[in-house]
């Protein structure tokens, strides 16, 4: 019977390897808009956790004085877009035509602007 070897803690992946992960998105982003599937393939992680991280960087980046811009899925079919969709995912499908063939959210990082005030005179 073989004996249960106790890892030590030291050799647990260290919790800035999920750090890593998310700045190497942040600079695909950075680069120009690019989907989750594009993430998923430059970052070698599942789509799936594209998303979650997505909603770290948003927060991240907010502190930061920039914002994550997401340009909307639409309808392949009938041109629908999910502009006031608040969840980050694909939807599945078109509240309009029920189409499944959808275009995925494209996903961007973007400097606030400010717009100097105006004096009135």
């Amino acid at each position: 019977m073989k004996k249960k070897v106790k890892v030590p803690a030291s050799s647990v992946e260290p919790a800035e390897a999920s750090d890593t992960v998310r700045h190497t998105i942040l600079s695909a982003l950075e680069a120009g808009p690019r989907s989750a599937r594009d993430i998923s393939a430059d970052v070698r992680i599942p789509e799936r956790d594209v998303y979650r991280h997505l909603e770290h960087i948003r927060k991240t980046v907010n502190k930061q004085g920039r914002h994550l811009v997401v340009n909307p899925a639409e309808c392949k079919k009938c041109g629908f877009l999910f502009a006031k969709r608040e969840k980050l995912s694909r939807p599945g499908k078109c509240p309009l035509c029920q189409s499944e063939s959808i275009r995925e959210p494209r996903f961007s990082i973007q400097d606030n602007v400010k717009i100097p005030a105006q004096k009135n005179s």
